[in-house]
């Protein structure tokens, strides 16, 4: 059996220990804060999440690219040479052109070195749910199984990968156009928090409200407690913008009522903040659907 790359890119937002420990290789994405430029690398070496989200607080202005093809081959052309094959778990195509660029490149490639396998597979995920895809994709490559075993497995997975997450801010979702100028002013005077979540084709969809934060966050927790697979046997995953005390009362809430296997926290990285916004909180589990 070949040996094989996990790729993935900077949207997964695993801790960078983790995705080191479990050797996965990951590409890092651009995100543009006030004209200046910078690569959004796992370890925050560029830009750390904490100055990004002071930035957007203060009314920094953020903006985020897709990786083009060339630069996919630039990163990929390396693990090719070294004789292994690669299996690219990618940002939601719905939600960017990162994953389409990737399979342009590994078109091309594919017809440099037709003796290597490339797969790109679309996560349908955002943050750290594509993080934990990632995640179990890797525990299960350590137990053996091939790159189309693995690929199977995570196409498999993908779709039970629960995203459940709150904005603090509305008006970063109206920018975004997922809410609009009057329901972003109403909702800021009435303290009303959207929960949301990330649908089967990887779009991002309004659930329902919650008067005040507290309950949005109450809210996430109901729907790992209702709609999780087993939450005790489970790694579960939370992200956050910058608001790592309201992602402890979550972790906590997890914990003393669903005892899950593991919890990790951590930040979400600029290339989705840039779009959620500063005290965006997020809950990832393995679902019976999403």
């Amino acid at each position: 059996m070949s040996e094989y790359v996990i790729l993935t890119d900077s949207s997964c937002d695993l801790p960078a220990t983790m995705a080191e420990e479990l050797d996965i290789s990951v590409l890092p994405l651009r995100v543009n804060l006030d004209g200046k430029e910078f690569l959004n690398y796992l370890d925050e070496r560029e830009i750390p999440s904490h100055a990004f989200y002071e930035a957007l607080r203060s009314g920094g202005n953020a903006s985020t690219a897709a990786v083009n093809p060339n630069e996919f081959v630039e990163f990929m052309e390396p693990i090719l040479k070294e004789g292994k094959d690669i299996l690219y778990i990618a940002f939601a195509t719905a939600l960017s052109s990162t994953c389409q660029n990737g399979a342009i490149a590994a078109e091309e490639l594919s017809e440099r070195y037709p003796e290597r396998k490339i797969y790109v597979l679309d996560s349908k995920c955002a943050s750290m749910g594509q993080g934990l895809l990632v995640y179990l994709s890797a525990l299960k490559k350590r137990e053996g199984l091939s790159i189309e075993e693995l690929r199977d497995y995570a196409a498999a997975t993908a779709p039970r990968i629960a995203h459940w997450f709150t904005v603090d801010d509305l008006f970063f979702l109206k920018r975004g156009g997922r809410v609009s100028a009057a329901t972003a002013a109403v909702g800021t005077i009435l303290n009303i928090k959207p929960v949301l979540h990330v649908d089967d084709d990887g779009y991002l969809i309004n659930m329902f409200k919650a008067r005040g934060r507290k309950a949005a966050i109450k809210a996430i927790f109901e729907k790992g407690r209702d709609t999780g697979d087993d939450i005790a046997g489970q790694h579960v995953f939370i992200s956050h913008g910058d608001c790592p005390e309201d992602a402890k009362y979550l972790a906590s809430l997890v914990q003393e009522n669903l005892s899950p296997k593991s919890i990790t926290i951590n930040s979400i990285g600029p290339v989705i903040g840039a779009h959620s916004g500063p005290g965006t909180l997020a809950l990832f589990f393995l679902g019976n659907a999403r």
